[in-house]
């Protein structure tokens, strides 16, 4: 288990980056609290993914500044990485193996032990049959490998999840599904940033929706101000069919 920090999970400043001559984060600003649900949206080329790397490490500002938990994901991508839990548009798991054989070669991998009792509490808390923990996942649904994902998240009690178009393919119960997983994580303090085109899916569990355009946020609403979904939706494009 990660050490707290005093930290925000997630804190980016004025941040710059860009891919050859053209510039893709503009004075992107910010940030994520413990134990709260923070959903990007914008369209294709907004800057979303680059978003995702820069927080990952993977490309470096070249102005403005990035802390994960109070750490420089360009200068300790390694030690950053080790607080994030990332769960991909289409989780990357080993087919061949079982869900538990799965979790525990990853845990592995990060150089991190838990005991039996801790994964099985994380399965269960992920919402995970116990009839499927050691099945191959070459069969399992998107929803079930979100789930031994979120299962992952869990017992690795990372202060930050990272989501890149959760939903994308779920049907109506298995979204229903996974917005209550991320508030079990968001009750335990987790902070979650996720980041989307789907405006319906974020309103149903975010704290904060923030509107990514030209590189930086334009507007930002909060849930206790309410969301009027349709003002947002004339402003920034076609919401989803439900």
């Amino acid at each position: 288990m990660l050490h707290a920090s005093t930290s925000p999970p997630v804190v980016a400043t004025d941040v710059v980056v860009a891919r050859g001559d053209r510039t893709i984060l503009d004075r992107l600003s910010l940030s994520v609290a413990a134990g709260e649900i923070y959903a990007l949206l914008g369209g294709n080329g907004a800057g979303k993914s680059t978003t995702l790397a820069t927080l990952l490490g993977f490309l470096t500002p070249m102005a403005g500044a990035v802390r994960i938990d109070g750490i420089d994901p360009a200068r300790a991508p390694q030690q950053a990485r080790q607080r994030i839990a990332y769960l991909p548009e289409n989780v990357a798991l080993y087919d061949h193996l079982s869900a538990r054989e799965n979790v525990d070669y990853f845990l592995a991998l990060a150089g991190e032990a838990y005991s039996m009792a801790a994964k099985e509490a994380a399965f269960d808390a992920a919402g995970l049959q116990h009839d499927a923990r050691d099945r191959r996942v070459v069969g399992f649904s998107k929803g079930m490998r979100q789930k031994v994902a979120i299962a992952l998240a869990v017992v690795r009690n990372a202060p930050l999840l990272l989501l890149d178009e959760p939903t994308s393919g779920l049907d109506p119960r298995a979204t229903a599904d996974f917005n209550a997983l991320l508030h079990q994580l968001r009750a335990r303090g987790t902070a979650v940033l996720m980041v989307t085109h789907d405006l319906l899916g974020a309103a149903d569990c975010a704290d904060r929706i923030g509107f990514l355009a030209g590189g930086h946020i334009v507007e930002e609403v909060h849930r206790a101000q309410g969301f009027d979904v349709m003002a947002l939706h004339h402003r920034y494009g076609e919401v989803p069919a439900a």
